[in-house]
């Protein structure tokens, strides 16, 4: 019997989605501990996410109570998942030459304050190879030209299924992934950008920023899609800056906003927080 359970699902719209769902695991002996819900207007989807706790009679193991479930999500047409709570996804980390924001992850996780199970760094060059290690983390090398990118790809999935990878996390990872890639890792890929989309897309967008004189730069935390940035944005925040700010400068701040905001999306998606509701995303903070 797990010890607690997360329930997240989306599915159209109709009446009495939640009081069926909340009275099954009701019936099978299980407390709520939190709930969010929200009904979408424009997609007419409902999504929830509940926390539960067993009571003493409660008796059936996850696998049980998926199979049980499963019934209720058939007839909702749900797009769901339930997770034993004491079970951490397991991520992998796709990086290339900057380490501000794999450290900014890994110091998290070694902490216990990110509720993951990193299981490695991936990268296309060997210099935070030094980094990994220090945590105590594999560090995969594989390195990739426009040649090669089908088969450097072909080796990342590869080892996600090896090492029964939930989310690859690209941080600071400066390679496009092709379109087949993107289709594969549907919802569960996770790029920061260093912009505050949809503004400033593409390379260089502190330059760009500059060019342009803005007043706030920013940073983007967005699934991964075949559309070059331009996937379901999950977490962005924002740093006033000046007219007097070189781009060499807006670089500087913007690694700290880069950091803090990949991993608020990680903590999220590991937390069963956000959930996809077509281009955009439903995120249940607290």
């Amino acid at each position: 019997m797990p010890d607690s359970i997360t329930l997240t699902f989306s599915c159209p719209d109709k009446p009495y989605i939640s009081a069926t769902v909340l009275g099954f695991f009701a019936d099978h002996g299980y407390n709520i501990l939190e709930s969010s819900q929200h009904e979408d207007p424009f997609s007419k989807l409902f999504f929830m996410r509940t926390v539960f706790s067993p009571l003493e009679k409660s008796t059936l193991s996850i696998e049980d109570l998926r199979s049980e479930f499963s019934a209720i999500a058939e007839n909702y047409k749900m797009e769901w998942k339930l997770r034993e709570n004491s079970v951490k996804p397991r991520i992998i980390i796709a990086v290339t030459k900057t380490n501000h924001c794999l450290t900014n992850l890994l110091n998290a996780w070694e902490r216990g304050v990110l509720k993951v199970d990193v299981a490695g760094v991936i990268s296309n060059h060997e210099h935070l190879r030094e980094l990994a290690d220090w945590y105590k983390v594999p560090y995969y090398y594989l390195p990739v030209t426009k040649e090669t990118r089908s088969q450097q790809e072909a080796q990342i999935l590869q080892c996600m299924q090896d090492n029964d990878i939930e989310l690859l996390v690209l941080a600071r990872y400066m390679q496009i992934l092709s379109d087949d890639m993107c289709q594969k890792l549907r919802g569960r890929a996770i790029n920061i950008h260093h912009s505050f989309l949809p503004g400033f897309k593409g390379a260089k967008p502190y330059h760009q920023a500059f060019e342009r004189g803005v007043k706030l730069i920013g940073a983007t935390a967005h699934f991964v899609t075949a559309e070059l940035d331009e996937g379901p944005i999950i977490e962005q925040a924002v740093e006033r800056i000046s007219h007097a700010n070189l781009p060499e400068e807006l670089v500087e701040i913007g690694r700290d906003i880069e950091a803090v905001v990949l991993n608020r999306a990680v903590k999220w998606y590991a937390e069963d927080r956000v959930l996809l509701n077509n281009n955009r995303t439903v995120v249940f903070r607290r």
